[in-house]
């Protein structure tokens, strides 16, 4: 398969699946797709987004060594919102280790309070940020005065996923 090209065919959830299954557990060719991610033109970067957060979803081992240079993207701030969106969305799927606890907690704190992210971004986050509330005990009192804070001028994607977060903390 010829990524890029097949990326470029169409967005659909299909062909994410496609490239899903054709990267499988490879190293090699996740490092070809991480690669367009990372490096390509922006509809390039887009499309990759998505089919990255899926694979690592069943092979989160595969994300380990490209972690500093996911990292690093979703720093900037000029990143597209699918690129985030998904970057965030894997997240929820691994064992962040825990030189990057810190930055990716930031990051999700921000996106859960910046009332321009759209609802998926600010869902991730939330999940994120509750899964790193077990190991860090201490941030669950500023994540429940978020939710609360927020709830009122929130859609409804972020109240199903806050409410059921709440219970949990």
């Amino acid at each position: 398969m010829k990524l890029r090209e097949q990326l470029l065919r169409e967005h659909s959830r299909a062909n994410c699946l496609k490239v899903v299954e054709w990267v499988g557990d490879s190293p090699v060719r996740f490092a070809e797709l991480i690669e367009l991610f990372l490096k390509d033109e922006y509809r390039v970067v887009q499309l990759a987004a998505w089919p990255i957060s899926y694979v690592v979803e069943s092979h989160p081992a595969l994300i380990r060594k490209h972690l500093p240079k996911i990292i690093k993207n979703l720093e900037r701030k000029d990143t597209h919102p699918a690129v985030r969106r998904n970057t965030i969305r894997l997240f929820q799927h691994i064992d962040i280790p825990e030189k990057y606890q810190g930055t990716v907690m930031n990051l999700c704190f921000e996106y859960v309070c910046d009332p321009t992210e759209k609802a998926a971004l600010k869902a991730f986050s939330l999940t994120v940020l509750e899964n790193l509330s077990k190991q860090y005990p201490e941030i669950k009192p500023e994540l429940k005065t978020i939710i609360e804070e927020r709830w009122d001028t929130e859609t409804p994607a972020f109240r199903s996923r806050a409410k059921k977060i709440m219970k949990k903390l």
